[in-house]
């Protein structure tokens, strides 16, 4: 398994709301069925490493379909093969080590 953090950013008009763009990206997200979560910096999913590299590019054309005429996407991807990653086990454990 893997985990992909991905920050998709519509070059908008100053001012503008990302906030409805990210909105639209989580509902497509929960429509795909593959665990993610948001975080105030991207979101991070889970899932297999081409699956997730496909995802992306769907998530990537979402705002052009909205209209927006640039769009900026960051990718990072996690792609363990040694043993079974899931979402919150990073978390887990640095948290462990701070007790």
């Amino acid at each position: 398994m893997a985990l992909m953090q991905i920050v998709i950013s519509p070059r908008i008009y100053q001012g503008e709301s990302l906030s409805p763009y990210v909105a639209q990206i989580h509902k497509y997200l929960k429509k795909t069925g593959f665990p993610h979560t948001l975080h105030d910096m991207g979101t991070i999913v889970e899932g297999k490493a081409g699956e997730l590299l496909a995802l992306a590019r769907r998530l990537h054309e979402l705002p052009f379909k909205k209209g927006v005429k640039r769009v900026y996407t960051t990718i990072q991807l996690d792609d363990r093969r040694d043993k079974k990653i899931v979402l919150g086990d990073k978390i887990k454990s640095v948290r462990s080590k701070m007790r």
